[in-house]
């Protein structure tokens, strides 16, 4: 019913950038709230940021101060300005959303599949 789609990883240097984006399609009636997670090799996943349907956005404390979210409501689709990454930086970063679609009443939680941020020392 839903999809979301992560794209913008790649390979940095240390202090380097990166701009991530993920696109929610299919049958979306709301959507509560999108975030972005990340998981490391051999770690478990954690929280990078969140944003909720009124703006309201959430950092992980490793962070805050080098993230920024945001979304653009008509295309669906929130974003990650990663600037001055570092090495501990390197992991997967999930799209993760909360959902309600046309074909159903409740809320749903999706995944992306994931986009690749490798940070090079």
């Amino acid at each position: 019913q839903v999809q979301l789609v992560e794209s913008g990883g790649g390979l940095v240097q240390a202090g380097g950038s990166l701009r991530l984006s993920c696109a929610a399609s299919g049958s979306i009636f709301s959507i509560n709230y999108m975030a972005w997670f990340r998981q490391a090799p051999g770690q478990t996943r954690e929280l990078v940021a969140s944003i909720n349907s009124r703006g309201t956005t959430n950092y992980g404390g490793s962070v805050k101060g080098r993230f920024t979210i945001s979304r653009d409501n008509a295309k669906n689709t929130v974003y990650l300005q990663a600037n001055s990454l570092e090495p501990v930086d390197t992991a997967v970063y999930y799209c993760n959303a909360e959902v309600v679609s046309y074909r159903d009443s409740l809320s749903r939680v999706y995944w992306g599949q994931g986009t690749q941020v490798t940070v090079s020392s």
